[in-house]
């Protein structure tokens, strides 16, 4: 009888995305406007829903950037937001009423963006504190 490992280890040799910097900010751009349009065709584009389903793929984004490109993640994370939020903000037509709809969102959905932002710079943050203490280390063990 094979014993099958756990879960956790399985998930350790599954192989994780690296995104270059523009990679990141066109993933995070295109699933942010995807559920923006999936928001307003089964939600009938709920603001609170969108904000919720920003946080994950603004963690996704910085867990998924190389880390070359750590600095990027929190810099395409708000732009993403925005991109978004141009399909689900209310607008009057026109240009003019979307550009007034999307700023007036900004402004009353500005906890979710900052939030997302804050999540990105915090995982980005801890994964390069942890890179720069491997290097030290490396260092130590070859000097």
């Amino acid at each position: 009888m094979r014993s099958t490992p756990p879960l956790d280890q399985k998930a350790r040799r599954l192989p994780g995305p690296r995104l270059t910097g523009l990679g990141g900010g066109l993933f995070c751009g295109a699933v942010m406007l995807m559920l923006g349009c999936l928001d307003q065709l089964l939600f009938g584009a709920s603001l609170t829903v969108y904000g919720v389903l920003f946080l994950p793929v603004a963690a996704l984004t910085a867990l998924w950037v190389r880390r070359g490109d750590l600095v990027t993640a929190p810099v395409v994370v708000p732009i993403a937001f925005a991109a978004g939020l141009l399909v689900v903000a209310d607008s009057d037509g026109g240009v003019a009423g979307r550009l007034v709809g999307l700023v007036t969102a900004l402004a009353t959905q500005a906890g979710w963006l900052y939030g997302g932002t804050l999540i990105a710079g915090v995982i980005t943050t801890v994964r390069k504190v942890r890179m720069l203490r491997r290097r030290v280390a490396a260092r130590r063990r070859s000097g």
